[in-house]
Formats: C-alpha cells, structure tokens, sequence
C-alpha cells in the first residue's frame, strides 16, 4: 500500500530580499526552518532545498547498501554517507541541479573490496531517492484571492 510523506513551506517576498521556512509537520523535526537567498546562493545561516536534498539521499543510500549488504549475507559496523548535490546557477530557465554524489565509507567485517563495490553500485541502482531524482513531478495550483 502507498504512503506519503511530506513537508511545507511558506515564502514572501521577492526572490533577493524575501524569506521563507520550511517544516516538517509529521515527524516534527524541524518547524519553520529559515530559508533565503542567501541561505541558498551565499553563506547566511539557514537551509535550502539542495542541502534538505543531499541529506535525504544520504540517509536513503545509507538504509538501501545497509539492506543490500544484508541480502548477500553481510551485517555492516558502521555506514556513513555524505551525498553532494552539484548545482549550477546560471542554466536555462534557471539554476538546476546536475549531479549528486555520492561519498561512503563503510566498515562491514568479512567483505572483500569487490564485493564491497559492487553491492554499493547495486543500492545506489535501488535507493529511492536515487530513482526519484527521474520520475516525473505532478503539480495542483490554486490561485487565492
């Protein structure tokens, strides 16, 4: 059966000098999150939906090679993941996401380097995350007065 999951966000202003925030209502991890033009083109303090992006896909990557790993009969120590979204400012309509990559370190007893390489190649296949940066986005937009 489906499920959703999902996060809002508020902005006013103008893109330069508006401000906005984000929350997460169902897990309550954060509520109302600062996030700006700067917190997202330069280096003001705050979010911004690449970094909420990049730590999505790490957690994701972590859970599916911890799960791959698993089914070919390894039980890792330890995963960690850095994932970097590359984002390019000056494309066509505007700035646009290019590229994530992915970091991993991992310390899993009994595995050889091959195997290693070639589990972690399979759960980034099968992350989700990693699938979802292809599927397509629907939209419903409603204009209040």
């Amino acid at each position: 059966m489906a499920f959703k999951r999902y996060a809002d966000a508020v902005w006013q202003g103008d893109l330069q000098a508006g401000k906005g925030s984000m929350s997460t209502p169902q897990s309550g991890l954060f509520e109302a999150q600062n996030y700006s033009f700067k917190t997202r083109f330069g280096d003001e303090k705050g979010t911004n939906p690449e970094e909420l992006l990049a730590a999505a896909h790490a957690g994701c990557f972590s859970m599916a090679l911890s799960a791959v790993l698993g089914k070919e009969g390894f039980t890792p120590d330890r995963i960690q993941t850095r994932a970097e979204v590359e984002m390019e400012p000056g494309m066509d309509p505007g700035p646009t996401v290019t590229g994530v990559h992915l970091i991993v370190e991992a310390s899993v007893p009994g595995i050889s380097v091959e195997q290693f390489q070639q589990i972690a190649e399979g759960a980034k296949a099968g992350c989700v995350i990693s699938r979802a940066l292809s599927v397509p986005v629907s939209l419903s937009a409603t204009l209040k007065a």
